[in-house]
Formats: C-alpha cells, structure tokens, sequence
C-alpha cells in the first residue's frame, strides 16, 4: 500500500502545478508584442523539453525562499520560472549526441529523438532567451534594479563560471581532448568546483533570487546563497548515488553512465558509504545556515531533506 504523501510532498506537488500552469502559458504558440510569430513546431518542441514532468524544484526553492519574506503570488511564480527553463534548456543540450548522447529524458524521448538534432539545439537557445525576457520583464517585478540584478546573477549562474563552464569542466574529465584519449583522474577539490558549477549554481540562483525578489537584506541573501551551495552539493551527491543504486525505470533516463564514462563523481573517487554519510553532515549543515530564521524555514530545510534522500 503506498504512505499518504507528507505535507511537504503535498506542498511540493502544489506548486509544481502552479509553476507547470505558468509554463503553459509562456509557451503558447501566439507571439509576443514585438515577436514577429513563434514556429509552431519549436513550439511544440518546447513543451515537449518542459511540460509533463520534473519535480520543480528550483522554482519551488525561489517560490519558498520570497515567501520566507513573505512575499508571493504570480509575479515571483514567473520569475521563478526562468530559472526552471534554464534548467530545462541545459537538459536538451546535456542529452545531445554531442554531451551525453541520452534517449530517455523524464520517461519521454529526449528532444533530439522526439523532433531532431537541429531542432533540439534551437529549443534550448529558445528557452534560454525566454527566461532572461521574463526577468527583464516589468510584470514580474516594477523594480527595474531587482530585475537587473536577477538578470545579472542568473547568467553568472548559468554562463561561463556557472553551470556552462561547469559542462566543459566536465566534458574535460571525460577525457575527450588528452593524447592518450583515457579520461583523466580528478581529485576531491576539482570535482567539488566542477559540480558547484555545473549543478550548484542553478540551485544556489534560485535561493539568492527568492530573497532579493522580496527585497531581503544583503546578509540574508548571503545565507540563503550559502545554503543554496550546501544544497547543490547535496543534490550532486545524491544523483551520483542514484547513478549507482537506482534503475533506469525509477529515474527516466539511463543510469550507470557515469562508471562506463569514468567520469570524476565523488562517490567513485570515495566509496558510497563516505558519501551517504557526508549527506548526512550536508543537511547538518544546511540547517544550521537556516536557524537565524527559525520556524518559517521549515520548508526549505524539509527540502533539502527531500534532495537529499530522494529517490529519482
């Protein structure tokens, strides 16, 4: 018999469907006031990349980081919503042949083999310049300095010291340019850059974001940023377990890739049992940064919990 899903779960899932509603509703085939027409097959491509799955979790992370300032509503369900196209586009790049070469993305067939190659490569550039038009745009916020400081700190995030350079980091590991073509044998220091690039920063933005949508002060947004950076290793972590323990049926896409690349993780440079026990210590951590804000962190802590132990 399956549990009851907890509150946190019921809370999660709520706001999974008011994101996957204001998603929709971005990706509507009619143009925008100064869009000349939207092709109706990228289109239909983008929903494909974006609709109908994924936990949400970044923009649930920006949604509960606003409201621990208490502030919500639509405008910061839009903002939090770039973060979760940039999210989607580095899914359609990553399961390029070209990356990982991947044919289940979510339970569906990856962009690449649902459309085309070509297609795939111009939905990603698609959802990527919609996220950085929602934050520009003055219906997600009046204040134009918020905005820009969303849009500066998002494409730090996802650009060339982000999670961009974090790819090529890892295209690098995998050995594609040594003389010898083996991969190259990465120590503890170089994966934990490598993977607070490529993974932690897209979890730190949204964290960052929440607050200085709210109008939070400096010292907080520093605190969530660092709790943001304790999350993303975690959720790091936790995918390179998952990569090891978990079957392809429960996580939608291929597993054990990572051990026929010989690819840097950290749990096979340490061991599983080191790095379950180094999650633990994660979610020690995560909640000490959480404390000064007492009772009403609550569910940010629950979701690092949930990163942390999830299964798929």
């Amino acid at each position: 018999m399956t549990a009851a899903p907890t509150a946190f779960e019921t809370r999660l899932a709520a706001t999974a469907a008011v994101v996957e509603a204001m998603l929709a509703r971005l990706l509507v085939d009619a143009a925008l006031a100064g869009e000349t027409c939207r092709p109706p097959r990228l289109l239909s491509a983008m929903r494909h990349a974006v609709l109908g799955g994924g936990k949400r979790i970044r923009p649930f992370l920006m949604i509960e980081a606003a409201r621990l300032f208490e502030v919500e509503g639509e405008a910061v369900v839009r903002a939090a919503c770039a973060v979760e196209l940039v999210h989607c586009y580095s899914l359609v790049h990553d399961d390029l042949p070209q990356m990982d070469d991947d044919d289940l993305r979510r339970g569906r067939p990856t962009v690449h083999r649902a459309f085309d190659e070509a297609t795939a490569i111009l939905v990603g550039d698609g959802l990527q310049t919609l996220a950085f038009d929602l934050l520009a745009d003055p219906a997600t916020h009046p204040d134009p300095a918020i905005r820009a400081e969303l849009v500066l700190r998002l494409a730090r995030g996802a650009g060339i010291g982000g999670m961009v350079g974090g790819q090529m980091l890892d295209l690098a590991a995998e050995g594609r340019w040594t003389a010898d073509g083996r991969p190259e044998a990465l120590g503890d220091a170089d994966i934990r850059r490598l993977q607070a690039m490529k993974t932690g920063a897209l979890l730190r933005f949204p964290l960052e974001a929440g607050a200085i949508f709210a109008g939070a002060s400096g010292d907080d947004v520093a605190r969530l940023g660092r709790f943001g950076a304790i999350v993303g290793l975690a959720f790091q972590i936790a995918d390179d377990l998952l990569d090891v323990e978990a079957s392809t049926e429960a996580m939608g896409k291929a597993t054990g890739k990572d051990a026929a690349r010989g690819k840097g993780t950290l749990v096979a440079l340490h061991g599983v049992a080191v790095m379950k026990a180094e999650l633990a210590r994660l979610i020690e951590a995560a909640s000490g940064e959480l404390a000064p804000f007492g009772p009403a962190a609550a569910t940010l802590l629950a979701t690092a919990r949930f990163i942390a132990e999830r299964k798929s």
